[in-house]
């Protein structure tokens, strides 16, 4: 294996493997910025050696042994500071051996969640906290994250360096937190979470139009997450939406990898399992007796789509009406977007058209590649061709998946070709 190749598949492994590092690393050190250094050493030492010795058979494991010498020595030195230098620490170990040796063999999952509610903590601010876990669990790079909330990658960047000096200044408990403490961080964490899980379901750059690793661990932190909170709908909710929206993966690419749209997919292919569990989850989150929260709301309206047999069976009049409670319960932009899309679906392309366009002037979509995309859609169902391929060719300029922007330059063909047409005729 050339270098070139050879780094290429570090890199994905790292992405897979960088979450259980540092979330093990931080239960070692009890610091989030110096777990994640220490999993970028081990990062190194892999980009160094394993183009020349060839890629282990098992390179989390190997990753995992490499960091852990490493805080292995920290905590050793950190062991031989305080014994110099607190009187009443000399006569007793504070840490033995078998400690440090056995420091990093705890469940996964549990320090998997431990990190999530550490750097969801509420002496970070909303943002902070989004970012930094997905950067350090989602193993997204700022640039991505940037994407997925419409912002500067600068000033992500300087989120997650801000978050990381202030976890570690404030002393922020490497823990789960219990009653009161855990709902109040909940919001965060179900933000992340879902985060992580959205930018598997559609990756945002790259050559792969999903993740479907990303998805599988947000999905299992998710379920994790339910058997902690089991009386938080929103909880429920979430995983209802993760399990049905992953019920679709083996038919949203085609074989050759080009995406596949929903009401193009083959629905005798998508996962039943996957589906009977979700809409189980919805329920669960119904009997708690409260108002449907943004995830059970999006839960519902994925239930929708599930549950038509066929495309032409969608009850698109009831998933507008469930976008119009979303966008009450949580306005934004791109709600506003799949609300219009609903609307022409029930009522009429020129219906959904008109909400579209009073979108055009927001400034976070500016850079939205999906709202031409469904402009460029619009335009064409009621005829205005032209503007349809300029729309399409918008999207494609805006979009930094590859295969994203080779179906917006398909799109775009085919209404060239169709003008084309017109024209002759």
């Amino acid at each position: 294996m050339n270098t070139s190749a050879a780094h290429r598949t570090i890199d994905a492994i790292w992405r897979i493997e960088s979450p259980k590092l540092i979330a093990g690393l931080a239960r070692m050190v009890r610091d989030v910025g110096t777990a994640e250094d220490m999993a970028q050493d081990a990062l190194v030492i892999a980009l160094e050696r394993w183009p020349v010795t060839g890629i282990p058979d098992n390179p989390g494991a190997w990753l995992m042994a490499t960091a852990k010498r490493r805080a292995i020595d920290l905590l050793r030195r950190n062991k031989r500071r305080d014994q110099k230098y607190e009187e009443i620490g000399r006569g007793s170990e504070l840490y033995s051996e078998l400690d440090l040796e056995s420091a990093m063999d705890g469940e996964i999952g549990d320090d998997l969640l431990r990190l999530i509610f550490t750097t969801c903590h509420p002496v970070l601010s909303r943002e902070a906290r989004v970012a930094l876990t997905l950067r350090l669990l989602g193993g997204l790079t700022t640039d991505e994250i940037a994407h997925a909330f419409l912002v500067a990658e600068s000033t992500v960047a300087q989120r997650i360096v801000r978050a990381k000096r202030t976890l570690s200044a404030e002393q922020v408990p490497f823990e789960l937190p219990a009653g009161e403490e855990m709902i109040n961080r909940l919001s965060s964490v179900l933000e992340v979470i879902y985060l992580m899980f959205n930018e598997g379901y559609t990756a945002t750059a790259g050559g792969n139009w999903i993740r479907p690793l990303l998805c599988q661990e947000a999905l299992r932190l998710g379920r994790i997450l339910a058997e902690i909170a089991p009386s938080e709908p929103e909880v429920h909710g979430m995983v209802a939406l993760m399990e049905i929206q992953s019920s679709r993966f083996k038919t949203r690419v085609s074989q050759t990898g080009e995406p596949v749209l929903l009401m193009d997919q083959n629905r005798a292919l998508w996962d039943h399992l996957l589906i009977r569990r979700g809409l189980a989850a919805l329920e669960r989150a119904r009997r708690l007796g409260r108002p449907l929260g943004p995830y059970a709301l999006q839960a519902a309206i994925a239930a929708c789509h599930a549950q038509a047999l066929t495309a032409s069976d969608t009850d698109w009049a009831r998933i507008a009406a469930l976008y119009e409670a979303l966008a009450q319960t949580a306005p934004s932009p791109i709600v506003e977007l799949n609300r219009a899309v609903a609307i022409s679906m029930a009522f009429g392309p020129e219906f959904g058209l008109r909400l579209v366009d009073e979108l055009v002037s927001e400034p976070s979509m500016k850079e939205y590649h999906l709202l031409p995309s469904v402009r460029g859609d619009l335009l064409l169902k009621v005829g205005r061709i032209t503007e349809a391929q300029g729309e399409f060719e918008h999207a494609a300029s805006l979009t930094r998946n590859a295969r994203e922007r080779e179906l917006l330059l398909r799109r775009a063909a085919e209404c060239a070709a169709a003008a084309n047409g017109e024209n002759k005729i």
